[in-house]
C-alpha cells in the first residue's frame, strides 16, 4: 500500500496587535483557519501596535499576515520575498493585497442607528487626516451617507501641530471643545471604540449629557472596553474573526501559487450592538416616544399595531402620521424592522433552527411567513443569510 504524502508545513508570521478586541478577533479567525489546515506553524507574540518585532529580522518563512499602523514597515516586509496580506489598510500605497471591513456598510449602519433614534445632527471623530487611510475612508463614507440623507456631518479637525496619541488629556480637551460647538442632539461616530471611550470622557469634561445631548457610537465592539465606558458604549461589530479567517485563506492560496486578488476583499460588519450610549429617542413628542419605546421593547413578543395603540392611547392615524414624519415609515414597518434586526442577530450568533428564530422574533407558528418577510427585508433567505454571515471563508474573487 503506497504511503500517503503529507503536505509541506507552512511557516506564517502574524504581526497583529493583541491588546484590543479587534486584533484578538482577527487572531481568532487566523487560528481557526490554521487549525483546519493542520500544517501551519504560526509565529506570533503578544504585542501592541508598535514597534516592528526584532525577531522578524532573521525570520524565514512562507507568508505574512500583518495589521500594522505604519506603512514604513513595508520595505522590511517586501524584503522577505513571501506573500503578504494587509489587514489594516495602511500598506495599500505599496499595492499589497488587502482584506478588511466594508466601510460603506459601517457608515450606513451608523447612520441608520442614529436616524432611528431621531438624531439629525452628526459628527465623526477619527484621526489626523493621512495617519490611517482606512479611517479617512470611514469618515468620508459616513459624511457621504449623512449628506445623502439631507443632513451635514462635522469631521473633527485635529490641530495641525497635533498628532493623535501624543497627549491623551490634550486630545480629550480638544474633542470636548469640538463637541460643545455642535448642534444638539448630535450623533457622533468614533472611528474605533478607543476613540469612543475618549469621546465619552470629553462629554463629561464639557458637561454634556450622554445620550440625551450626545449619542456616541464606536466601531469594533471591544466588549471589555465598551463595558468600561460610562455609560456603556454602543458599537458596530466588524466581524473581525471572519476578516482574519478570510485573510488567512487568501494567504494560503497565494502560498500555493494562486492568483492575487483583483481588488481589496471587504467583509461586511455584523451589525450594531446597542448599549446605553445611544439609548435615546430624540423627540419632544411624548406619545411618539412612548410608542416607539414600546415597539422596540416588545416587537419580538408578537405584538401588533393595535397593542401599541392601546398602550399609548393615540389614534392610528395620528401615530402613522407622527411615525412617518419621524422615521419615514409606518408603525407596522417599524415593528417588522425591529423583528428582522433581531432575526439577523440570531442567525449570525446562534445555531438555533429557523423555526426557533422565527418564534423568538414574534412569528409564532409562522415560519414560512417569517422567511418571506426576511427575504423581502434583506433580499436573501434566512438560511443563506446565516451561511453568508458566518464562517464561510470564501473569497469573492475566487
Amino acid at each position: 500500500m503506497p504511503i500517503k504524502r503529507t503536505r509541506s508545513v507552512r511557516h506564517v508570521a502574524v504581526l497583529i496587535e493583541s491588546s484590543l478586541g479587534y486584533g484578538r478577533g482577527l487572531l481568532e479567525g487566523i487560528a481557526r483557519y490554521s487549525r483546519e489546515q493542520g500544517n501551519w506553524v504560526l509565529y506570533f507574540e503578544l504585542r501592541g501596535l508598535e514597534p516592528f518585532p526584532l525577531w522578524m529580522r532573521d525570520w524565514k518563512g512562507d507568508g505574512i499576515l500583518v495589521s500594522f499602523p505604519s506603512w514604513q514597515v513595508t520595505p522590511a516586509l517586501l524584503a522577505k520575498r513571501v506573500p503578504v496580506v494587509d489587514l489594516n489598510g495602511s500598506l495599500t500605497p505599496y499595492g499589497l493585497p488587502q482584506v478588511d471591513t466594508d466601510n460603506t456598510a459601517v457608515a450606513r449602519l451608523a447612520l441608520e442607528h442614529f436616524w432611528e433614534r431621531g438624531i439629525r445632527h452628526f459628527g465623526f471623530c477619527g484621526l489626523p487626516r493621512g495617519d490611517w487611510p482606512l479611517m479617512d475612508q470611514r469618515g468620508e463614507a459616513f459624511a457621504g451617507q449623512v449628506k445623502a440623507a439631507g443632513c451635514s456631518c462635522s469631521l473633527f479637525a485635529w490641530p495641525a501641530r497635533h498628532q493623535a496619541g501624543t497627549d491623551w488629556k490634550q486630545e480629550v480637551e480638544e474633542i470636548a471643545a469640538w463637541l460643545t460647538e455642535l448642534p444638539k442632539p448630535v450623533g457622533v461616530l468614533a472611528y474605533f471604540d478607543d476613540r469612543g471611550y475618549q469621546v465619552l470622557n470629553a462629554c463629561r469634561r464639557a458637561g454634556l449629557t450622554v445620550p440625551e445631548e450626545v449619542a456616541v457610537l464606536g466601531v469594533s465592539n471591544d466588549v471589555l472596553l465598551c463595558g468600561m465606558c460610562l455609560p456603556p458604549l454602543s458599537s458596530i461589530d466588524l466581524n473581525a474573526e471572519q476578516i482574519g479567517y478570510v485573510a488567512a485563506a487568501y494567504l494560503d492560496r497565494r502560498m500555493r501559487g494562486g492568483a492575487p486578488l483583483r481588488s481589496p476583499q471587504i467583509i461586511p460588519p455584523r451589525g450594531v450592538v446597542p448599549r446605553r450610549s445611544t439609548d435615546v429617542l430624540a423627540t419632544d413628542d411624548a406619545d411618539l416616544a412612548a410608542a416607539l419605546r414600546f415597539i422596540r421593547d416588545h416587537a419580538c413578543d408578537g405584538i401588533r399595531v393595535d397593542d401599541v395603540l392601546r398602550e399609548v392611547a393615540i389614534s392610528q392615524r395620528a401615530l402613522e402620521r407622527k411615525c412617518r414624519a419621524f422615521l419615514g415609515r409606518t408603525p407596522k414597518a417599524e415593528l417588522l424592522r425591529v423583528q428582522m434586526t433581531r432575526a439577523s442577530e440570531l442567525l449570525t450568533d446562534s445555531d438555533l433552527p429557523i423555526k426557533e428564530v422565527a418564534q423568538r422574533c414574534g412569528f409564532h407558528n409562522k415560519e414560512i411567513y417569517f422567511s418571506n418577510a426576511f427575504y423581502r427585508q434583506y433580499g436573501v433567505w434566512p438560511t443563506a443569510y446565516r451561511r453568508r454571515s458566518r464562517h464561510s471563508g470564501s473569497l469573492v474573487d475566487g
